[in-house]
């Protein structure tokens, strides 16, 4: 073995202390060694931007280099936070409107649409100053440009300020996905859109028909027609969240129809053609062909991994249909190099799983005592209205994999934190095994659900029972109480129903 590639056996924590070495030998060779570093991160997402903070708390002198102008990813500046600004403004709004059932009397409303966006614009420049400010704290450098893999540790940055090479003893690749199109389609901006160009549109559409009532699609949906927008929402799959439990997904599209959201499932696009006033699409369902008219689409059919172009190929790094496969502690087959976020095989594409799976790669990276990740105990949370958040085993998945089950349920009719709010829709279930009542699964639909699926996820993780939870003191008036009833109801024994 050389020099070089023994310094990048080493551990991040030893093979710093030889960089200075390595550039003397190979200066002495006639040589040049490009700027080192412990840890360099391809990303600036919620992924990568925690992972550089850890590392630099723990020691590493850490770079992260991004393409785009801003740090953040995809989730602070196109995804997750200028879209649930959009939902809380549209919260805000159906409460104005309703007024006065709360005896408020304030005319009618109405919506500025300018000012909506300058607010979203707003939240989404405040955080990304805040990452700013976290490097500058921590000493982490940013490299602007697309870093491609060269082999050996070695990164090729492309930038607006010319080409830059780096060297790392490792990697995380954090690269994030993209939104997928159907075949022969693209986004143009202003008729057929994104996630990404839906947010730049400069006024709210009389119409709109979204592809894909996943959590993309419904937040859209729940958005869009509380605005006052005519919305049409098309699955391919039997229900809405089709990867949810069954009964939430049942209880959302009932209330989706309730609210006057058009769903339609069981449904194939068949063709979409842009006209001058918008787009036609048709839609069959089984035998029935229906042609609709509208001014915008949105398409919400999943998200692809930003794996291609990053030189994966200069690596040993295994690949499972453009996704990258990890251990359990986020390595890939790659000695030093690490995955994760959205293009990690068998994961969840949510923000707070990549935020988390960044803090086991470096505890690994780093030797210290870090859990890996488990797939059953990441929460997912969808914002739109009523919200909806699950963490753990589906009931059937549950009895899939062999369990006995005990499920107890609680409507929010009976919460009177929820009566008080307006907001009795919807209802919690606890999905427990059998014997000893442990957790196995949490699915909630209802008011702020998101804030609640939190409890659950630590009570999974604790492993705690049922019972537990019974004898788990929750204040009252407050919609937690909803999980203390839940918990009851698996032993038969509800107190408020």
């Amino acid at each position: 073995m050389n020099w070089y590639n023994f310094l990048f056996a080493l551990p991040a924590s030893t093979g710093c202390l030889f960089w200075e070495k390595a550039r003397e030998l190979a200066e002495s060779s006639g040589g040049s060694v490009a700027e080192e570093f412990d840890l360099v991160i391809l990303g600036s997402g919620p992924g990568g931007y925690v992972a550089a903070i850890r590392a630099a708390q723990w020691g590493l002198r850490t770079a992260v280099v991004e393409k785009d102008d801003r740090l953040g990813g995809t989730c602070l500046n196109v995804g997750c936070i200028p879209t649930k600004a959009l939902l809380f403004n549209a919260e805000v709004f159906d409460y104005v409107k309703r007024a006065k059932e709360f005896g408020i009397e304030c005319g009618e409303a109405k919506l500025q649409w300018e000012t909506v966006r300058a607010r979203q614009t707003q939240v989404v420049r405040k955080h990304n100053k805040g990452i700013e400010y976290l490097f500058r704290k921590h000493k982490i450098e940013t490299i602007r440009g697309f870093g491609k893999l060269q082999g050996k540790g070695n990164i090729h940055v492309e930038g607006p300020e010319g080409a830059k090479d780096v060297g790392a003893s490792n990697i995380i690749i954090a690269t994030g996905s993209e939104a997928r199109m159907l075949p022969g389609l693209a986004a143009d901006g202003e008729r057929i859109l994104t996630n990404r160009e839906i947010l730049a549109i400069p006024a709210v559409p009389e119409s709109l028909l979204i592809i894909g009532a996943g959590a993309v699609g419904v937040e859209f949906a729940s958005i869009f027609h509380r605005f006052g927008s005519e919305v049409v929402l098309v699955e391919m799959l039997p229900r809405v969240l089709p990867l949810g439990d069954e009964e939430i997904s049942q209880e959302l599209q009932r209330i989706f129809k309730k609210q006057g959201i058009r769903v339609l499932t069981n449904a194939r696009v068949e063709k979409v053609e842009k006209k001058d006033s918008g787009v036609e699409i048709v839609v069959t369902q089984g035998d029935d062909r229906q042609t609709f008219q509208t001014q915008k689409t949105l398409v919400a059919v999943g998200r692809k991994p930003n794996t291609e172009g990053i030189g994966l190929e200069t690596t040993q790094v295994q690949m499972e249909r453009g996704f990258i496969k990890t251990g359990p502690q986020m390595q890939t087959a790659e000695p030093g190099i690490y995955a994760i976020g959205d293009i990690v095989a068998g994961m969840p594409q949510l923000a707070h799983a990549a935020s988390m799976e960044g803090i086991v790669a470096v505890g690994k990276i780093c030797g210290k005592n870090v859990p890996p990740v488990n797939r059953h105990r990441i929460p997912d949370c969808i914002y739109c209205e009523p919200q909806v958040a699950s963490v753990g085993l589906t009931e059937a998945q549950a009895k899939e994999m062999g369990h006995s089950v005990r499920v107890g349920k609680f409507s929010f009719r009976a919460n009177s934190k929820a009566s008080i709010l307006g907001a009795e829709e919807g209802f919690l279930k606890l999905v427990c095994e059998e014997k000893h009542g442990e957790v196995l699964g949490a699915h909630m639909i209802g008011p702020t659900v998101t804030e609640m699926i939190a409890e659950l996820a630590l009570a999974m993780r604790l492993e705690v029972t049922a019972e537990d939870i019974m004898y788990t003191i929750h204040a009252h008036p407050t919609l937690t109480e909803a999980v203390y009833d839940a918990a009851n109801s698996v032993y038969s024994l509800t107190i408020n129903a």
